[in-house]
């Protein structure tokens, strides 16, 4: 599934062709994605789109007859292409623009997201984005704020709490297990016994590791690719993530996998340390 870097760099590959444009046109199909097409998504034709942005893992185009909502979901992929490119299969949402170029969103397994926001309405007030918490990226993410988000677990581990949309959004399986390696602590360790050191640390691991793979187009597994078709090449740095049984980079020991949440994690059980809470401090 696209993480926040891939879907950063979605979003900036089609907003140059998206933003300033009229649209001419707009395709939807009949089949169901995550949600059923809404069928207002056919007032946006005529609209004018003046910006294209992101919030979390969540792509949103504005326009003066309404925004749209998109998560890419696990296949989800945009293609910019000349509007008489004839579609293929799987492309289930598309915006002609008076330029001549079409954007096309293509989803072989149809677990992504279009959603439509009437005009006059905020998207980011929508359902789909109002609970999320900041951006891993902002100044808002720093380890005064995760300390305190933390201590209110009283029971949760911190690979998934980073995880958790709630908290902070778009850090996925992938940057959340690499930023753990590079902060040296276990994805077991209890969420809420970390330190103000420890959390600052993590944040600054997390923001840097984010920015290094925005930097390199994203991660390739499986099928990621940007909107201009290229794939990512962050993942020539990954130094855990899918390499159970090889050595650490760090130490040589052998890295080792689990499962937290239904997500696959990997770890170092030499470098990366456990922290728990001593038992007169539960």
């Amino acid at each position: 599934m696209p993480e926040l870097p891939e879907v950063e760099v979605t979003m900036r590959g089609v907003r140059p062709y998206l933003e300033q444009q009229r649209i001419k046109s707009v395709y939807f199909d009949d089949y169901r994605l995550r949600e059923p097409f809404d069928p207002r998504l056919s007032e946006l034709e005529g609209g004018f789109i003046d910006a294209v942005s992101r919030r979390g893992k969540f792509i949103v185009i504005h326009s003066d007859h309404g925004s749209v909502i998109v998560h890419l979901g696990m296949t989800g992929h945009f293609k910019v292409q000349d509007a008489t490119a004839p579609a293929v299969k799987h492309d289930h949402f598309a915006l002609t623009l008076e330029s001549g170029k079409m954007v096309r969103l293509n989803d072989s397994r149809r677990f992504g997201l279009v959603h439509y926001v009437p005009p006059g309405q905020d998207p980011l007030c929508d359902e789909h984005l109002v609970n999320l918490g900041p951006e891993p990226l902002d100044d808002e993410f720093n380890g005064a704020y995760l300390l305190r988000r933390l201590q209110r677990i009283k029971k949760g581990e911190i690979k998934p709490a980073l995880m958790n949309s709630r908290i902070v959004v778009g850090v996925g399986n992938i940057y959340a297990s690499e930023s753990l390696f590079t902060a040296a602590i276990h994805p077991q360790s209890q969420a809420n016994a970390l330190t103000l050191t420890q959390c600052t640390t993590l944040c600054r691991v997390i923001k840097a590791t984010l920015q290094r793979s925005i930097a390199e187009g994203g991660t390739t597994i499986r099928d990621f690719a940007g909107a201009d078709g290229k794939p990512g090449y962050f993942v020539q740095e990954l130094q855990v993530y899918g390499k159970n049984g090889k050595p650490c980079p760090r130490c040589g020991t052998k890295l080792e996998k689990i499962v937290q949440g239904q997500r696959s994690t990997f770890f170092c059980p030499h470098c990366q340390k456990l922290y728990v809470k001593p038992l007169s401090a539960v």
